[in-house]
Order: structure tokens, then sequence, then C-alpha cells
């Protein structure tokens, strides 16, 4: 996938450098009322591709930064989770033994009681 993504944008940015050196004729940019430059088409086309990339390349990182604050919460809620699990598990294990010990000391309470009793 990432060569076929290189192959494409290689290809786009080819076109449009090839565009722009045929289309040399100055032209007026206006910036912002009152402010006009005149430069060639194949700079401010060429200007123009280089400020959408460079666009694209921060909205890119947003979102990566975005996926990992995500990754990190996730992360968190986990660790909690398993933590929770294994506090769970040992006080399973507690009651069990605590339930093992109850079985048996009644039963021993009764083989000492039939003991004495012979």
């Amino acid at each position: 996938m990432r060569q076929f993504n290189f192959i494409l944008i290689f290809a786009l940015c080819l076109a449009i450098a090839l565009f722009s050196i045929e289309n040399v004729q100055f032209v007026t940019i206006r910036v912002v009322p009152g402010w006009d430059v005149q430069a060639p088409l194949a700079i401010a086309l060429i200007l123009t591709l280089g400020v959408g990339a460079a666009i694209a390349w921060m909205f890119g990182l947003w979102h990566r930064l975005q996926q990992q604050l995500a990754y990190r919460q996730v992360t968190k809620e986990v660790k909690a989770k398993n933590q929770r699990i294994e506090v769970l598990e040992q006080e399973v294990k507690s009651v069990q033994a605590e339930l093992e010990q109850q079985k048996l000391l009644p039963s021993t309470a009764n083989n000492s009681l039939q003991e004495t009793k012979n």
C-alpha cells in the first residue's frame, strides 16, 4: 500500500510540475485585499501544492496524536480492569479457602464428638 501511495503522489507531483513548467506567464495573486503579488504561474502552483501538502501533513500528525491519546486511554482502562480482576480473583480464592475451612471444621468437630462418645 505504501508503494502505491508513493507512486500516486509521485505521479501527481510530476504532472503538476510539468504543467507548471509549461505555464510560465505571470499572474496576480491577491493574498489579502490591498496586497497583490505577481509571480509566474509555475511558482504559484508549486507553492499552492507545498502549502496543501503541509496542511495535509499537519492533519496527519493531528490524527496520529488523537489515536495515540485514545490508545493510552484504552490501555489505562485495560490495566485498571486487569488489576480489578486480580483483586477479585484473590477475593474468590480467600472465600473458597474460608468455605473449605468451614466445611472441614464442622466435620472435624463431629469426629471429635464421636470419638469422645466411644
